[in-house]
């Protein structure tokens, strides 16, 4: 048999959020595949999210084999499924800009009422392209060629001398100093300006250089590559060709003429006359040599009156009166009028009265014409029609009936009125056009940073002409004159790079804002290739011709490029080379412009230059943006490395069997191309000191990014090369010579050089991605380090900047902290830059050569190696321009299989054998927990400058982690802590150990062992490094942990959705063993916790109604049945006067003030017997009873009757049933001050009756309630007949009803107290029979809310019944069918929009007076209503309650849903009311959901902020879901 190959699948994580866009922070997806096997995309959503309503994603990402087509899209069905996450995986086999969207079907607002007639597919919504970029993968000599691992060399072509001779020499000392890249200039044949981004025709190359045209292109490719180790990149010009380019004379079209742009003319007729103008300044009196501004005004005078005056501009933007009044009359005269109906309010009489101001508006809003675009002169006019309508209202409908001469003046008038905006438009525009004017002839002319350009004469106009005026008698006979007059391409300062500088809503040429380039025409492309098809197709003949041949562009003003255009072209370029290199010169001004170009071309790299920098500082700030993230940045992939299979809906890849390693995508910056110097920018002997060209070289050199620099930086030219007036050509040492040898040397600093390129390759092929930059005064050090091996390059640069001299400067000692170092060499570099070298260089006239330098050794650093760091000194000298270079390594980082390995290894094994127990010891207990079980040694961790992490365990340091690791934030207090100390890593192993001795927690050896392997694994390295490798450990152990809970649970949580699992970590979270709270007085078991840390220990931790409002999610849902019962047990052992206690005090002294607690009891009973394997046994077990049965007699839990009888489960239940049915009356043992301060004295007596004439069980008094809304008993009573008790006493009837007749009970049913008897049956009859009469209020009630389901029934104060609360949902979950399906929807309805906030449920209608929406326990005030957080229940938002409205809602949608698109629409709408509550357990510390909000959701620091009942409602809604199903 032949084995199956194993192969690694790199697998990116792209999380949609609910509206179908990527979640991740600034939407940019930058994917750089690590090896040369395809990646695979795995796009996971919820899967009821908005966008899965008859839901698609469309991804333009091809097959393998298939041709990347922008516009051919495949799409993906996203399949609802409420309790999984949809994934679907897409494996990417080429480099590019992908694309994605989602089309879906947008949620309908909820409605009480279904619209029969409407629609099942309904109109399709698309959300907006969303881009995903991935990198090319290049290689060089066989071997990966990983981006940041780039060194690029730019060459200017005409410069290079003659190929291949005088290139071979150049290219041999290119690669001779390291560089891997490198980048042409344009190698097509140039114009006439000889400007090298001048092209005359994109489709020859040089034959200067290339005599033999594409032959020679191949062979010199095939040389750089095959004999010198280049990759080559060449610039793309798709802007403007050459003004004299002779395609042009028979492809006019392809620019932007008078015929194919008209709205250009009047900036033609302007740049014509300032032309003509120019040429006559002598013979008009006006100076041809402008010497101050006085002169400049004269001119500036001259261009009003012989410019501006006479070629009438003003005709551009006006109406011609006299030719629309004509026309209007001509109009009217024939009967052809126009009154627009919307303009007139119905009375076209309103014109007759109206101003002239006011009937000008309504001719201007009604009939203006050609407002669009500038174009002809008058372009702009009034329909006749529509004023000859005016004229039929003003005057007469018909001719003869009025004065003609009185119509033409009244429309003169109004007309005149229509255009006074228009020429307040021409005021403004030639104000603009003049101070243009002005301040560019100054700058030619005057300014001491200008050119000075001297006399103006035809070779030196005023100004740059804006067109190029071909010559007709070379244009075909075709063509007219205006087809001949093209517009010249430049550039617009802050202009919006999307937009058409030359387009129909542009002015920019008319305006004179245009930085114009008289050598370039500007082509014009239209909106796609059949606007201009010569043009498209000839620029995508270029760009694959330049694609088969280079292994990157560089995209010339890529911000001036039509951004579909590149799209197109990069597209066709990828077809011929798929591994395109793509850096672009991008200056939109915007970086988030910038990337709208690099999501949509999948640019691979911007350029970014370190000359820009005006200082060290900036320097600084420059190399710190490129170098790549901090020394100690946490790990932020969470790679699984096991043999995974595909998800469901996952294309295999050949069939293989895969190891997935995923990754999450994550944000990144754009990449960067920075360079030390660029072609078209000023040298460091120009704009700092000639010695800094070494430094600001290595600074470069050291940056995670690709680099690059430029032929005559190495060599130390004097100035800026003139690309386009120049004509000497290169010389360099490097190119002389043989092998460009390591370290110092004359003629430049390509020695070095070498070394520094060599480093930077280095680094960027093994991924060293860290670094720490320091800024000292005049100096700047750089540490780059690999993240894993620790070994690393550090750079000390003394800077060279004006003013710095010859010495030292300050300078402190370097301590590299548990680092060793080697030292590499220091130079420094000398450069004869006076003025007397400068003038022997520059005189020159054959070559191009540097200003005689030398790099030398330098001796003044001084190394001294210690045991725990290494001391780097600066001594001697050490001037400006120097360098110093050391390789480092960390000797506790050097583990034999790798530190990160071994700290992230073994976990999953020594968690395998925890039981949940001790997995709420390992992740959570929260301070009071931790106390409680070390007799008050031990609590939770407290960070200086933080404060206490909020649990013990591994989840109080995971969620400070996640958000530190998210944010890379290495300033955080626990990353200080973590620095200053070991004490976080005492603390973790300490309490583990201590807690493993104790025989129920010997489970937790193993991990204590684990943890302090890796910790003393650690213990050694720097300090610096101690927060990512301790994050490293936590994390580690806490995803074992995590993984080992959900094991330990139920399928249904292992395979869910990571709320559902989030949810169900909490009942792990809750259930742990305190001794203080255990169930039992004398016996010690896990116990449930109402929350944390309010209700952790003690008397406060077990409530009997928070446990059965919590136990069916968290223990039923989760598939923990032993801890179910054992509750259960427990409180069926202290059942008494047929009630539960509210607080169980562990059995010792239980309370009896809860009415509900027993129902909610009664319903965990019954829905364990459906959930739990032989759930029905349960039924039968026996219990020990704390109190007598059927006897209120109270005594301590010691006296000898505690515990002396016992019972079955369903004696208990009978127990309870016929005590409520008998009725009950009894004052609470020990009443009084002792257990209740706040308690009326009332509020100690207990009376439940059933009231037999409708069967609704009532109680309390209006000084304590006895249901969940019981604040000290005095501000919500709740008293009489309590809808969720009606609703869960029904429940337990009905329930019992049917297990008797099945014989699976013994009790038919009860003695009621006037010894008449009733069936179970016939009670839940009863009940039914009455229930919409006694608690529904009718929609045509008198009743301020209506269409409502009532909270109480009969309470003591009447106004009480009629109060909205969300308590009739809790009614509705358990007994649905006591409810018309019509009412319950219009009452859901109702509670959405007037009770849900984003997580809870108001607990009181914001209308009612009561409202009080904030609660604050302490306040101490004169408000009742508030004062010592009485308003507890009136109005702040829990949370518990919306898992029963959601519930409710699910029950009843689906219950008027037929179709399998309505039971979706039913899932979504839930969906959607779950964002608040996800939102919140991923953000919150606590892991959990916090027991209620203030108003809207605002934070409630008074919450209890993680409440058992807030998670285990919600996972309730998502077993309602797998019950129910999808389908």
């Amino acid at each position: 048999m032949i084995p199956r190959i194993l192969t690694s699948n790199e697998v990116y994580i792209l999380p949609l959020k609910d509206n179908g866009a990527p979640d991740v922070p600034g939407e940019y997806i930058y994917l750089a595949p690590r090896s040369n096997e395809p990646v695979t995309i795995r796009f996971t959503i919820e899967g009821t999210s908005s966008v899965c309503r008859q839901g698609s994603l469309w991804v333009n990402i091809p097959d393998r084999g298939s041709e990347f087509r922008r516009d051919q899209f495949r799409e993906y069905k996203l399949n609802p499924d409420f309790n999984r996450t949809i994934e679907i995986s897409i494996p990417v086999y080429e480099a590019g800009a992908f694309a994605f969207y989602t089309t879906y079907a947008e949620l309908p607002e909820l409605s009480s009422t279904l619209d029969p007639t409407a629609p099942t597919e309904v109109k399709s919504e698309k959300t907006r392209l969303y881009y995903i970029d991935v990198a090319p993968r290049l290689s060089l000599e066989g071997r990966p060629l990983p981006l940041p691992a780039l060194s690029i060399f730019s060459v200017i072509s005409k410069f290079m001398g003659k190929y291949p001779t005088d290139w071979e020499r150049h290219l041999r000392g290119i690669a001779g100093r390291g560089y891997n890249m490198i980048h042409f200039t344009p190698l097509q044949v140039r114009g006439a300006s000889n400007s090298p981004y001048s092209l005359y025709d994109q489709l020859g190359w040089d034959p200067d250089c290339f005599p033999q045209g594409e032959k020679d292109v191949q062979q010199m490719v095939d040389s750089l590559e095959h004999n010198h180790s280049l990759l080559s990149l060449t610039d793309i010009v798709l802007n403007h060709t050459a003004h004299n380019s002779q395609w042009l004379l028979e492809h006019p079209e392809a620019g932007y003429n008078l015929t194919t742009a008209p709205w250009l003319e009047s900036a033609y007729v302007l740049d014509t006359q300032l032309l003509v103008f120019s040429s006559k300044l002598e013979e008009l009196g006006y100076p041809r040599e402008l010497k101050s501004t006085d002169d400049l005004i004269k001119v500036m005078d001259g261009i009003k009156n012989h410019v501006v005056s006479e070629i009438r501009l003003w005709e551009y933007y006006a109406l011609d009166v006299d030719r629309d009044v004509d026309a209007a009359i001509e109009s009217w005269a024939a009967g052809k009028l126009s009154l627009p109906e919307r303009s007139l309010n119905g009375d076209p009489d309103s014109l007759k009265g109206a101003s002239l101001k006011d009937q000008a508006a309504y001719l201007t809003q009604n009939g203006l014409v050609g407002n669009d675009k500038l174009g002809e002169r008058f372009r702009r006019r009034i329909d006749p029609q529509v004023s000859a309508g005016l004229i039929s209202v003003l005057f007469a409908k018909y001719r003869g009936e009025a004065d003609e001469v009185a119509i033409r003046s009244k429309l003169v008038q109004i007309l005149d009125v229509v255009n006074v905006p228009f020429y307040e438009e021409y005021d403004k525009e030639i104000g603009e056009i003049l101070q243009q004017l002005f301040n560019r002839i100054k700058y030619v002319r005057l300014d001491d940073h200008g050119p000075k350009l001297g006399p103006i004469d035809q070779a030196n106009p005023l100004i740059e002409t804006y067109f190029t005026r071909l010559d007709k008698s070379k244009a075909s006979d075709q063509f007219k004159p205006e087809d001949l007059v093209l517009v010249n391409n430049g550039w617009v300062w802050g202009g919006n790079a999307l937009v058409d500088n030359a387009g129909p809503n542009s002015r920019f040429y008319l305006r004179r804002e245009v930085i114009v380039w008289g050598d370039c025409v500007k082509l014009r492309y239209g909106g796609g290739p059949e606007d201009s098809p010569w043009l498209w197709e000839h620029m995508t003949k270029y760009a694959r011709m330049l694609a088969k041949y280079f292994a990157g562009f560089r995209i010339d003003n890529c911000h001036s490029t039509p951004i579909h255009v590149a799209e197109h072209i990069l597209d066709e370029a990828r077809r011929v080379r798929p591994n395109l290199y793509v850096v672009a010169e991008l200056f939109t001004g915007s970086e988030d412009m910038d990337y709208v170009f690099v999501k949509r071309l999948g640019l691979s790299s911007l350029i970014r230059e370190a000359m820009q920098a005006w200082s060290t500082a900036e320097l600084s700030r420059l190399v710190h943006r490129h170098g790549g993230r901090p020394i100690g940045s946490f790990e932020v992939d969470e790679i699984s490395k096991g043999v995974l299979g595909s998800a469901p809906t996952s294309p295999g890849i050949n069939g293989e069997s895969t190891r997935e390693v995923v990754r999450r995508v994550k944000p990144v910056p754009i990449q960067a191309l920075f360079m030390d110097c660029t072609h078209d920018n000023e040298v460091p002997a120009q704009k700092r000191d000639a010695r800094d060209t070494l430094p600001n070289a290595a600074l470069v050199c050291m940056c995670a990014s690709a680099t690059g620099s430029v032929m005559g930086y190495d060599e130390i030219y004097p100035k800026l090369v003139d690309l386009v007036n120049e004509t000497r050509l290169y010389t360099a040492e490097s190119s002389s010579v043989k092998e460009v040898k390591i370290g110092g040397g004359e003629g430049g600093i390509g020695g070095v050089k070498k070394l520094l390129n060599q480093i930077h390759t280095i680094m960027g092929k093994d991924g060293y991605d860290e670094t720490h930059i320091h800024h000292e005064d005049q100096y700047i050090t750089v540490h780059r380090v690999h993240p894993e091996a620790r070994k690393g390059y550090f750079l000390i640069a003394h800077t060279a900047y004006p003013g710095y001299g010859n010495g030292n400067g300050a300078f402190n000692a370097v301590h590299l902290s548990g680092t060793k170092a080697r030292h590499l060499g220091s130079w420094m570099l000398e450069v004869d830059a006076s003025d007397e070298a400068k003038r022997e260089v520059e005189g020159d006239k054959k070559y191009l050569r540097g200003l005689p330098s030398r790099v030398v050794d330098v001796p003044g650093i001084r190394l001294e190696v210690k045991s725990d760091e290494t001391v780097i000194t600066v001594r001697d000298k050490f001037p400006p321009g120097s360098i110093a270079l050391f390789e480092t390594w960390v000797p506790a980082a050097e583990h034999s299989s790798g530190l990160d390995n071994y700290v992230t290894s073994g976990a999953k094994d020594v968690m395998a054998e925890l039981d949940l127990v001790d997995l709420n010891f390992l992740l959570y207990r929260c301070d009071a927990e931790e106390r409680d079980g070390s007799s008050g040694n031990d609590g939770t961790y407290d960070i200086p400058g933080y404060g206490k992490i909020v649990y013990a365990g591994l989840q109080g340091w995971w969620s400070l982690l996640k958000d530190i690791i998210k944010d890379n934030n290495l300033a955080h207090p626990l990353c200080q802590n973590l620095r200053d100390g070991q004490w976080a890593l005492d603390y973790t192993v300490g309490r583990l150990e201590r807690m493993s001795q104790q025989p129920e927690f010997a489970g937790l050896a193993k991990p204590a062992a684990w943890l302090k392997e890796r910790f003393d694994a650690i213990r050694s390295i720097p300090n610096f490094l101690l927060p990512r490798y301790f994050a490293l450990v936590v994390r580690t152990a806490y995803k074992a942990a995590w993984e080992r809970g959900l094991e330990l649970m139920n399928e249904k949580v292992q395979s869910g959705q990571w709320f559902l699992q989030s949810l169900a970590m909490t009942s792990i979270q809750m259930t742990g063993l305190v001794k203080s709270g255990s169930l039992w007085p004398k016996k010690l078991v896990p116990s449930l916790a109402a929350g944390l840390p309010h209700f952790a220990v003690e008397w406060a931790r077990c409530w009997g109604r928070d446990v059965f409002i919590s136990l069916r999610g968290l223990y039923l849902g989760t598939g923990r049945f032993d801890e179910a019962a054992e509750h259960i047990f427990a409180f069926a052992s202290v059942l008494k006067h047929g009630m539960i206690p509210n607080l169980l005090s562990s059995g010792n002294l239980p309370r009896y003030n809860s009415r509900d607690s027993v129902w909610f009891f009664l319903q965990c009973i019954q829905d364990y017997t459906r959930y739990a394997p032989d759930g029905l046994s349960l039924l039968t077990r026996k219990v020990k009873r704390r109190f007598l049965p059927y006897d209120d007699t109270w005594f301590e839990s010691e006296d000898p009757r505690a515990y002396s009888t016992e019972s079955l489960i369903q004696d208990v239940i009978q127990e309870a049933m016929q005590r409520h049915a008998s009725g009950l009356k009894f004052r609470e043992a020990n009443a009084g001050p002792g257990i209740d301060s706040q308690m009326r004295d009332e509020g100690f007596n207990i009376e439940v009756n059933v009231d037999w004439s409708n069967g609704i069980i009532f109680g309390g008094n209006q000084f304590n309630c006895g249901t969940w809304m019981d604040k000290m008993g005095e501000s919500t009573p709740r008293d009489g007949a309590a809808v969720e008790i009606t609703g869960l006493l029904y429940s337990t009837l009905k329930w019992l009803a049917q297990l008797n007749a099945e014989g699976k009970y013994p009790y038919k049913g009860v003695t009621k107290a006037d010894g008449s008897e009733i069936t179970f049956s016939a009670w839940a009859d009863l009940l039914k029979s009455n229930f919409e009469y006694c608690y529904y209020v009718p929609v045509d009630d008198i009743v301020n809310r209506r269409g409502m389901y009532k909270d109480l029934y009969r309470s003591g104060k009447e106004y009480e019944d009629y109060q909205l609360r969300p308590n009739f949902t809790i009614a509705m979950t358990v007994a649905p069918d006591l409810f018309n399906p019509e009412h319950a929807m219009g009452a859901l309805v109702l509670a959405d929009k007037a009770l849900r906030g984003p997580t809870g449920m108001a607990t009181l209608d914001p209308i009612d007076l009561n409202y009080r929406p904030y609660y604050i326990n302490s306040e101490d005030s004169t408000d009742f209503a508030t004062s010592k957080g009485r308003n507890y229940h009136q109005g702040p938002e829990w949370l518990w309650p919306t898992g029963f409205f959601l519930r409710a809602l699910l029950k009843f949608d689906l219950m008027r849903r037929d179709s399998q698109e309505g039971r979706v629409e039913a899932f979504q709408q839930v969906t959607r009311r779950l964002g608040g509550c996800k939102d919140m357990i991923r953000q919150s510390p606590w892991a959990g959901l916090t027991e209620l909000t203030q108003k809207d959701g605002q934070y409630c620091d008074d919450s209890s902020p993680t409440q058992a009942w807030s998670g285990g409602c919600l996972i309730d809604l998502y077993m309602d879901a797998a019950d129910y199903g999808m389908d």
